[in-house]
This record gives C-alpha cells, structure tokens and sequence, in this order.
C-alpha cells in the first residue's frame, strides 16, 4: 500500500480542511462507501463527493481537528475528531466531535469510513 492508514487519513482530514474537491475525489475510490449515523450510507465516490460539497455550502466555515489518528491494520485507520461550523443560512453553531474508521485499498484509496458520533 502506497502510505501508512495514519498518513493517508491524516492527508484525506488536511483535504476536507481546505475544501481541496479535487483531493478529496481522489482520496476515495470509485466504488466507496461512507456510513454515518448523520447521513446513512453513502455508496460510490460521486455521491460521496455530491454530499461533501452540498455540506460545505451550509458549513462553509468548518474547521475540525483530530485528537487522535492511529494505525489499526495495514489497510486501516481510526481517527478521533471534532470540529465547529457555522450554518451559512441560519447563522446557528454547529459543535460536533466522533472517531471514524477508515478502510483502504492497496492504491491507497478509500474504499469504506464508518462515522460515529458522540451524542
């Protein structure tokens, strides 16, 4: 595999931190999936894409930190998160903070995160 899980998870934060689209695409592949109680279950790297960019219209200002990002497997990661966002609409704060595992393939690509919140 091309980069350790923590690296490869900690360049897909840095990607999502600076609304890097482009980064953020490549980082998944094609046929991935994203699991989160707040969304559900997101299939394929277009809808994924589809639903960072609709979140980032309402959060634009987010900024999230990772307390934690450690090595599980050679093809996993977990990360341990939170972050602040302003809603663009209705002004209110956004607080939220969860661990997420992360799955990759051997080009390095995500192929699964599962998110869980806190609350």
């Amino acid at each position: 595999m091309p980069g350790d899980p923590s690296a490869l998870t900690a360049r897909y934060h840095a990607a999502i931190n600076a609304l890097d689209f482009p980064a953020i695409t490549d980082a998944f592949s094609e046929d991935a999936r994203y699991i989160s109680n707040g969304v559900g279950v997101l299939a394929g790297r277009a809808a994924i894409v589809s639903a960072f960019r609709d979140y980032f219209l309402i959060y634009p200002d987010q900024v999230a930190e990772d307390s934690l990002i450690e090595t599980l497997s050679p093809s996993s990661a977990r990360a341990k998160w939170h972050l602040v966002a302003t809603n663009a609409k209705t002004g209110q704060r956004l607080k939220r903070s969860g661990v997420e595992f992360l799955h990759f393939d051997a080009e390095g690509r995500i192929v699964a995160i599962e998110v869980f919140d806190d609350d």
